[in-house]
């Protein structure tokens, strides 16, 4: 072999590296059971991760996709399409684990512009949304999300697809109206769709509780009596932040929240200590006593 062949050989391979080096980390393949998408998605987010808000004609579009969505139409395709213009992958299958049909519509969290997933139960009349602002930083909220759209027909669950602090904070979706989670969850409130938010904190900034029940900007409702007395009978000690000052968890800063007061919207604000969430059988005690509150439509 000549040096001016072996020369460019090398060349060859170096560029061939260097590309291959450059190359994002590879997505999970899709899967029939949501919880594996949901726990895959979550457990690539960063805060180092990428983000952005969408522009006016992608928030314009997602109002519009989330309207396709309440409409409850059989015709899956432009559902597909609606939210396919935005970036969004769509699958739509039987769930294993409740034998309901589902739609879900997912983008990367490794690239893009990282705006979450939807996914829509079809075996009933959508009646509520579970939402699950910050994965990945509230830990567990992702699988409590599911748990609760597994027993609740008739629910979507809504979840942000990037860590709080990516974009420099602009993803903390649950203080930003003007990311997709704040145009999405609006579109289905303003829908007649109740929402109710999943969030986390530290033991240690409150010691005294295991769990803060709100209803961010708006009034106290019966269904937020409800839901704190449920889990108070599970067995968990319940701030009620109507009643008490609950260590700066009661969600008044909440975007979501104040939006839905502004639509004479159902909002509930719920805050779960790590005692809680890193507690694989009280996590599913709180999803069922949280889900027996949940009246049907």
């Amino acid at each position: 072999m000549s040096r001016a062949a072996a020369l460019a050989i090398a060349v060859v391979l170096m560029l061939g590296g260097c590309s291959a080096q450059a190359l994002p980390a590879p997505e999970p393949a899709p899967s029939d059971d949501p919880l594996a998408v949901v726990e895959e998605r979550t457990a690539l987010l960063s805060r180092d991760g990428p983000y952005r808000d969408p522009d006016q004609a992608e928030r314009a579009q997602g109002r519009a996709a989330a309207r396709l969505l309440l409409a409850g139409s059989d015709d899956i395709t432009d559902l597909d399409g609606a939210f396919g213009r935005l970036g969004y992958d769509s699958s739509h299958s039987v769930d294993a684990a409740t034998g309901r049909r589902y739609s879900m519509f997912s983008m990367s969290v490794t690239y893009g512009a990282a705006w979450g997933l939807v996914l829509a139960d079809r075996s009933a009349p959508l009646r509520y949304v579970i939402e699950v602002p910050h994965p990945g930083f509230d830990t567990n909220t992702d699988k409590l999300g599911v748990a609760l759209y597994r027993l609740v027909p008739g629910s979507v669950l809504l979840m942000a697809g990037a860590h709080r602090m990516a974009g420099n904070g602009a993803a903390d979706v649950a203080h930003n109206d003007m990311s997709m989670f704040h145009v999405l969850a609006t579109e289905l409130a303003r829908g007649g769709l109740s929402q109710v938010q999943l969030h986390g904190f530290a033991d240690k900034n409150l010691p005294d509780a295991q769990a803060v029940v709100s209803t961010g900007a708006g009034r106290v409702s019966p269904l937020a009596r409800d839901v704190a007395s449920s889990l108070q009978e599970a067995g968990v000690i319940v701030c009620r932040a109507w009643a008490a000052t609950c260590g700066r968890l009661e969600g008044t800063t909440n975007v979501q929240g104040k939006a839905a007061d502004d639509l004479g919207a159902q909002f509930l604000h719920i805050e779960l200590g790590w005692v809680i969430r890193g507690n694989p059988e009280r996590l599913d005690a709180v999803a069922h006593a949280i889900a027996r509150r949940l009246p049907p439509g």
